[in-house]
């Protein structure tokens, strides 16, 4: 079997540390507030934060960085021990170190030591690039970008290439497929275009085009927080605005790296880039509720080994979505079903599902068990498909999906607080009732749609269709 080639990111890495504590009262002699710690973690942060998050669910990726013999440099190279491989550049100086100090989970101050400059690239970049599936340029403005510039053009001229900017650093190469600056990001690299101004969404249409013409971009996506991505393309025309699927009131640290991160893994995959912002927007702000680049259990859940794509790369994601929503006391909901045509009823039920808790986790049918349920010619879309247009819905976090009949195993590994049907159960009918009394979970019933359902669905368009074929218009 030929071996997946792997996502390319590269980008300058620094060492992330947050010092935790509360404060209660302000210096004696200084208007400042005093923070009593309570903890302290380190972890790569920069290229290496989206390399780590690139390569969640077991994607293969490489990361091209400078590193050299200072402590931060090892600290990072043991944060992504099994989780990336690492291709070094050698470094002149010191790895930069980012130190937040956070009082009641709110930054009071930032502090940056260190840096230095990276050396000359060796054969070894050149041919993973050229191997590569997909290439993530981290710029954080230290020049890594710039020392490997001539392998990443010729990288954008055959694979998708995205690229992270900084007001700092590099301009991107040509050909990038996709450049992902943040609102303050555009508005910096624009000072001083003649009737670009203000926050409005036309403002940064304009600032997008003009920045995809500058650079020669496909496209430039400007993240705008809470109000989505634009997408905008060389020479104006209409952009695409992707809204985000839900307010997240987390921790924003990071999230750009997240969504950099999503949008080249889903080019990687084969994805358009409407469909793969759509999905990098969904991960972002995931990222974000889940605790951001803070969120411990990014760095203390082991990499998962396996290289694969698909429903069991999602099942990992759902996995650890569960355990992070539980260990910061929150509450994992889950639903099932074949969903085989997504219609008002199930959006109703899963919206309403969604509200209960803090994820939501699809447990999906697999098509040999929708076979067996529903008998022959169903379902009438695959696993892939479904899983799919579940994952697109605002209210779904996750999709699993299961080979049995029942869930019941699933339920076992996954272990939500709360188990959702459709009002046209009972509790007491529900096999999975009894498997969730394992560990005090709570089945319910929602509420559901009347004479909503894929059965009634597809009869429809069988008679619409047979009607259409006698009338001479099939």
């Amino acid at each position: 079997m030929t071996a997946l080639k792997p996502l390319v990111v590269v980008g300058d890495v620094l060492l992330d540390e947050d010092i935790e504590g509360v404060a209660t009262r302000l210096a004696p002699d200084a208007p400042a507030p005093v923070v009593d710690v309570t903890g302290d973690r380190t972890h790569p942060g920069g290229a290496g934060l989206a390399a780590a998050l690139a390569a969640r669910g077991g994607r293969d990726v490489v990361l091209v960085t400078a590193l050299g013999d200072d402590p931060a440099s090892e600290a990072v190279r043991r944060g992504l021990s099994g989780r990336v491989r690492l291709l070094e550049l050698p470094l002149h100086g010191t790895l930069p170190v980012k130190t937040r100090v956070l009082a009641d989970g709110r930054p009071v101050v930032r502090i940056d030591r260190g840096g230095g400059t990276p050396g000359e690239p060796d054969d070894a970049v050149c041919e993973v690039l050229a191997g590569a599936h997909a290439v993530l340029v981290a710029d954080y403005g230290r020049h890594t970008a710039g020392a490997v510039r001539a392998h990443l053009e010729d990288a954008a001229r055959r694979t998708p290439l995205v690229w992270d900017p900084h007001p700092r650093g590099e301009a991107p190469v040509p050909g990038a497929r996709i450049v992902t600056p943040n609102a303050a990001e555009a508005v910096a690299l624009c000072a001083g275009t003649p009737g670009v101004s203000g926050p409005s969404l036309g403002a940064f249409a304009e600032r997008g085009a003009a920045l995809a013409e500058r650079w020669r971009a496909a496209g430039v996506a400007v993240t705008l927080g809470d109000r989505g991505v634009l997408l905008t393309r060389p020479g104006g025309g209409t952009p695409m605005l992707i809204p985000v699927p839900f307010r997240a009131g987390g921790d924003p640290c990071g999230a750009g790296d997240c969504f950099a991160a999503a949008t080249a893994a889903a080019l990687a995959d084969g994805l358009l880039p409407e469909e793969a912002l759509q999905r990098a927007v969904a991960a972002a702000a995931a990222f974000v509720a889940a605790g951001g680049a803070g969120n411990p259990d990014l760095w203390e859940t082991p990499a998962v080994p396996a290289p694969g794509r698909g429903p069991a790369a999602d099942a990992a994601d759902a996995f650890g979505l569960a355990e992070s929503v539980r260990a910061r006391g929150g509450t994992v909901v889950a639903t099932g079903g074949c969903f085989d045509l997504v219609h008002a009823g199930h959006v109703g039920l899963l919206e309403s599902a969604r509200r209960i808790g803090d994820c939501l986790i699809v447990c999906l049918n697999s098509d040999a068990s929708v076979t067996r349920r529903k008998g022959a010619g169903r379902p009438l879309n695959p696993a892939a498909d479904r899983a799919r247009v579940l994952a697109a819905l605002g209210s779904v976090d996750a999709v699993v999906v299961f080979e049995e009949d029942t869930p019941a195993a699933l339920l076992e590994r996954l272990r939500p607080d709360v188990w959702v049907k459709g009002g046209d159960y009972s509790v007491q009918d529900l096999p999975e009732a009894e498997v969730l009394r394992e560990w005090g979970g709570q089945a319910v019933v929602l509420p559901y749609l009347d004479g909503r359902s894929t059965t009634s669905l597809a009869r429809r368009a069988a008679e619409a269709a047979a009607v259409a074929v006698r009338s001479g218009k099939g």
